[in-house]
């Protein structure tokens, strides 16, 4: 999402999700200045919303799934993917998933924020699924830091299968971003295909959950 887009969104759109489902926020405080890799549990489609509202007025684009087609929503979809400037992934391809990570990264590295869930996908029991590498492989190729999030309320609003209701009920918690300075260093001198690489990922995917754990379920 460019610029303008954002600004729009933080005036117009972002108001609107606040008084229909946000009941509280707590640390804003711990937002950086610079861009970032937003990385929260995966609730519902509101989930969207939830995290554009916290990126606005930067710039910064999300994965999005292109798996499954149907002909008068994929043409909605594209269209909306095309103006927020949206990274297409179908989860399903080997290739695509490549290219969706070549795009985040290089979104990064133009100064974009990231929106990514690292479950990979919407929980359907509305508790916290295990999480998959791209956010950590990502971060490894850039050194932009992991603002990790939890997201609480919005499984009870829109659950799968089920129609949305309009409730504000969702509490969102940010916590503080994650360097992972000793990774980083590490990560740059290994092989993507290596077993350290792999081990670093792990490692860190792993104390990425147990902090949108922690922030999920905080009072």
């Amino acid at each position: 999402m460019n610029k303008p887009f954002s600004y729009f969104s933080k005036i117009f759109l972002a108001p609107i999700v606040s008084m229909l489902f946000i009941k509280e926020i707590k640390g804003r405080e711990n937002i950086p200045n610079r861009n970032f890799i937003l990385a929260s549990n995966h609730q519902s489609y509101v989930d969207i919303l939830l995290s554009g509202s916290i990126c606005v007025p930067r710039r910064f684009t999300y994965l999005g799934q292109v798996d499954r087609e149907n002909k008068g929503w994929s043409f909605f979809r594209n269209f909306i993917y095309s103006a927020a400037e949206v990274i297409s992934v179908n989860r399903n391809n080997p290739d695509s998933k490549k290219q969706a990570s070549e795009a985040a990264v290089s979104f990064l590295k133009r100064g974009y924020c990231l929106v990514i869930y690292p479950e990979g996908t919407r929980t359907r029991t509305g508790e916290i699924q295990e999480g998959k590498w791209g956010a950590a492989k990502i971060f490894l190729r850039t050194g932009v830091p992991i603002l990790p999030m939890g997201i609480n309320g919005a499984f009870e609003i829109f659950p799968p299968g089920q129609k949305p209701k309009i409730e504000k009920n969702v509490r969102l918690n940010i916590g503080n971003p994650l360097f992972f300075e000793r990774e980083f260093e590490q990560g740059k001198n290994l092989e993507a295909d290596s077993e350290e690489y792999k081990s670093l990922c792990a490692d860190i995917t792993e104390k990425l959950m147990d902090e949108i754990k922690k922030l999920t379920y905080a009072n």
